[in-house]
This record gives structure tokens, sequence and C-alpha cells, in this order.
């Protein structure tokens, strides 16, 4: 099983990675980005506008179970993010966060 967290940050430091409700949506309307991943209270507009693009654009999400404050620690941000967009992973493996176990 993929660490998360630990993936995140090597995604972080070596990859290209969006942060933010409206980046966010603005990329998933685009049709662009790798993965897409939610916080836990991702608020619900948001949540149903990204999931909605993402379907369109084939673009998979991932729904953390981590709050926005939780992923805002795990990104080493001293705020709070409802949402990810991973467009390039680097040299990480959180794509492999959506493959089935």
């Amino acid at each position: 099983m993929v660490d998360f967290e630990k993936e995140l940050r090597v995604a972080l430091r070596t990859g290209k990675v969006i942060m933010g409700g409206n980046e966010v949506l603005k990329l998933a309307s685009a049709g662009k980005g790798k993965l897409l991943i939610l916080a836990s209270n991702c608020p619900e507009k948001l949540k149903k506008e990204v999931e909605y693009y993402a379907r369109l654009s084939h673009i998979p999400i991932y729904h953390a179970p981590y709050t926005s404050r939780e992923l805002g620690g795990a990104c080493q941000r001293g705020h709070m993010i409802s949402s990810l967009a991973i467009l390039d992973e680097g040299d990480s493996e959180i794509l492999k966060v959506i493959e089935p176990s």
C-alpha cells in the first residue's frame, strides 16, 4: 500500500501540484490533471463541480481521509487545503493511491 502523505510530499517537491478549490476546478473543467485530491470536508458545492468535470474528462479523484486542515499539514502548509490537482507526479508514486489493491 502506498503511503499517501509521503508520496504527496515527494510530488510537491519533484512534480507539479496545484492547490486550492478555484484552481483545481479550472483545471478539472479544462480536462487537465492526472489526479484530483479532495479533503474529507471539502465544501459540497466544490466537491460536486469537481466530480462532474472530472467524470467528463476521465480524471481520477482520490477522496482523501483527511480534513482540509490535515491535508494542509501533509503539504507542510500553515493553512487549510480543500483540494489538490496533480499535474506531474515527479518521482512520487502518488498515482498508485487510485489503483485497486
